[in-house]
């Protein structure tokens, strides 16, 4: 099997860390970054990180994704193994696709704005097959997602 793959995305966001945190922490904040690539599905009810009991390293909830929306491809447990509430949090969860997906997800300043706010997506990964297509296909959908945050949360100049 392959070594894991890393990727990393930024996005310099001129909005409030709070506004930040509520779009990332959001079913529909989600919805709205993977949409039309990917649909991820939350029990009902669950409309937030603040709508579930976060026990890191416990699974919060399976969520089935589905291609183009229609398709199931792949499950993911939704486990955090460490959340900073504002700020952040470390996303490992067990998949059918995947031997390894870890998502660390932060909120950092930016040390010449105070007004604005880097987002930064780390990525390690390893699919169980098709490695190289993977690679491609995560780098596309997360490079769409930083689009949708650039254009629904305003960016910085």
């Amino acid at each position: 099997m392959s070594d894991p793959i890393t990727l990393r995305f930024e996005s310099r966001l001129s909005v409030p860390e709070s506004r930040i945190w509520q779009w990332i922490t959001s079913v529909d904040g989600i919805a709205a970054e993977l949409r039309p690539w990917l649909r991820m599905t939350a029990p009902k009810g669950i409309h937030s990180l603040d709508d579930v009991e976060v026990r890191c390293g416990t699974r919060l909830f399976r969520s089935y994704i589905f291609l183009f929306g229609i398709l199931p491809i792949d499950y993911s447990d939704m486990t955090l193994l460490a959340l900073d509430p504002g700020r952040g949090f470390l996303e490992q969860s067990p998949m059918g696709s995947m031997a390894l997906w870890r998502h660390e997800r932060r909120i950092l300043p930016c040390e010449d704005d105070p007004d604005s706010h880097l987002l930064v997506d780390q990525l390690t990964f390893k699919p169980r097959l098709a490695a190289p297509l993977t690679r491609w296909f995560i780098r596309r959908v997360f490079t769409h997602r930083h689009r949708v945050l650039r254009r629904r949360l305003r960016t910085a100049a």
